[in-house]
């Protein structure tokens, strides 16, 4: 049995050496495409959505070094001014909150040129003052916060489109008459197709949730300036109580 096994072995190779048969090499298969080239491949729609994903990158940097704590109310303005209101330093409190860019030290400033040239106004027009001023810092950061929602929403749109167009060309190289040409022209198409639609998510996703998060930080920073805007008002009225008995003429001298 052993034998016959050999025998069978031998007749098999006998061929392969006779005819001084080499191992079969591996086909030459085309090389795939890197990321970077299916992208540079895909279409038109590729460029507007190049330049969001670099302008939600920029919104994002801007966005972490501004809307923070200390660009709306720092504890060392606020320090500062409560001494300086407890000393009804007016003046001074205004070169102060001029020399600041935080968001509380616009809104005093606000108050305080009101007050230095209307001697004469009352508590009310104050806090009026205060308010409007206080709402439209508000209302700025939560715009600035918009654009990443809108970025969210164009790039998967933009993605779309650009989906469309390679499903255009699929079906265009479908109803053309060009062979086995047609087959690659089909392939590129849909490659078209879903880069743009992988694209889009890529950029819409990010931004969405960067979004949510500075929307969160936003209104957190707005709570934190109705404080410290509460907080100055209460002084100042505790200073308009003690200048009610006094006249026009003291109170301007004073300011």
């Amino acid at each position: 049995m052993k034998i016959f096994s050999l025998l069978i072995a031998a007749a098999i190779a006998a061929p392969l050496f006779a005819q001084g048969a080499t191992p079969p090499l591996a086909p030459n298969l085309p090389h795939t495409k890197t990321v970077l080239d299916a992208l540079l491949k895909a279409g038109p729609v590729m460029v507007p959505l190049f330049l969001l994903s670099i302008f939600s990158v920029m919104l994002v940097i801007v966005y972490l070094m501004t809307i923070r704590r200390g660009a709306v109310v720092s504890s060392g303005y606020m320090a500062t001014a409560d001494a300086l209101l407890r000393k009804r330093d007016y003046l001074g409190l205004l070169a102060v909150s001029n020399r600041h860019g935080e968001a509380i030290a616009r809104v005093v400033q606000k108050m305080l040129d009101f007050t230095t040239k209307n001697p004469n106004a009352d508590f009310q027009q104050v806090r009026e003052i205060a308010e409007t001023e206080g709402t439209r810092v508000a209302a700025s950061l939560n715009n600035r916060v918009v654009y990443l929602a809108d970025i969210g929403m164009i790039a998967p749109l933009l993605g779309l489109l650009g989906t469309v167009f390679g499903i255009i060309r699929s079906f265009g190289a479908l109803g053309a008459d060009l062979g086995t040409a047609r087959y690659v022209l089909l392939s590129q198409g849909i490659s078209e197709a879903l880069v743009n639609t992988a694209a889009g998510l890529a950029i819409g996703i990010p931004a969405m949730m960067f979004y949510a998060f500075f929307r969160g930080r936003a209104q957190r920073l707005i709570s934190d300036l109705e404080s410290a805007c509460t907080h100055v008002l209460a002084l100042l009225s505790l200073q308009y109580d003690k200048r009610v008995e006094r006249t026009p003429a003291l109170i301007e001298d004073e300011l």
